[in-house]
This record gives C-alpha cells, structure tokens and sequence, in this order.
C-alpha cells in the first residue's frame, strides 16, 4: 500500500488536469471527487460545489489534485519521471504531455505539459548506461544527452558503445 500520495496544487483547473493524465496513462482513473463547502468559505473562498480535490491513479500511484487558488505556482524542482521500455514508448508520453506545454523548458528529456507540471520521460536503459563502471562510456552518454531535447534510446545507445 502506498504510504506516500503526492498533491498537486493547482489554481482552479484539477479535473481538467487529472482528466488529461488519466487519458495518457493506460493504467489509470479517478477515485474520488471532492467539493467545497459552503462552510469556511470566508477561508477558502471558493464557491460552493466548486471542485475542491481530485483523487486519482497514474498506473497504480495515487495523486491528489487540489484548487488550491493562485498562491503557488508548479516549478521544476518537483517533476515525474515515465521510465520508458522503448523509444515508442519515449514518443508517445512526449508527444502527450509536451502538447501546449512550455516548448522553452525541454531539455535533456524534460518537459513541462501545459498544466505547468514537469515531467522526466526516460528510456530504462538511461541510468545504467550512466552509471556503469566503465567511465568513458558514461561520458559519451552524457555528452549525448545533453544535446537532446526529447531523448533519443538508438542515440543513447550508439554513444554508449563508441
């Protein structure tokens, strides 16, 4: 059981969000629906029957989504890593959360959807190529990587072996 539920604070637009990444990932849905009450609206200041938090899952991890108002703002010192078997797998999660995102905040496999979420989409095979004891090989990898913007697994790989 997960004892660790990431909540997303976003300004007035849950749903819509978690309705967009529940449509991506295959394993996925909403579990519950909440709604401000009338009662602390002098607080919370958000209409009554408004959408107050969305539970959901994103392949088996539980979320919360939360209309929490204007105060905060997503950055990318939080972002979601999507290990990736494949480069088709690569593609279709880039493909799905960069639309409308920042096209100015992708790099290196990086990408902001246009929630302002960022978001890590990394072919499996990335950290051990990284991290093997081979030095050289880590090197050429890392060069490599750091010229992509969508990450490239035949690229990656090619580097790797010299």
């Amino acid at each position: 059981m997960q004892k660790i539920t990431p909540c997303l604070w976003f300004d007035d637009n849950a749903e819509e969000a978690v309705r967009h990444y529940t449509s991506i990932f295959k394993s996925s849905k909403i579990t519950q629906i909440s709604r401000y009450p009338d009662t602390g609206r002098e607080i919370h200041g958000r209409p009554a029957g408004s959408v107050m938090t969305v539970a959901f899952e994103l392949n088996g991890h539980a979320f919360t989504a939360l209309n929490g108002g204007p105060v905060f703002k997503f950055n990318e010192s939080v972002s979601f890593q999507i290990e990736c078997a494949t480069q088709a797998e690569v593609d279709y999660y880039w493909e799905k959360l960069s639309a409308g995102g920042d096209e100015s905040a992708r790099q290196c496999g990086w990408l902001k959807d246009k929630f302002g979420v960022s978001w890590q989409v990394v072919p499996r095979v990335l950290p051990a190529m990284l991290s093997g004891p081979d030095r050289a090989k880590a090197d050429r990898v890392m060069q490599a990587l750091l010229q992509m913007t969508k990450l490239d697994i035949a690229a990656l790989e090619r580097a790797f072996a010299g």
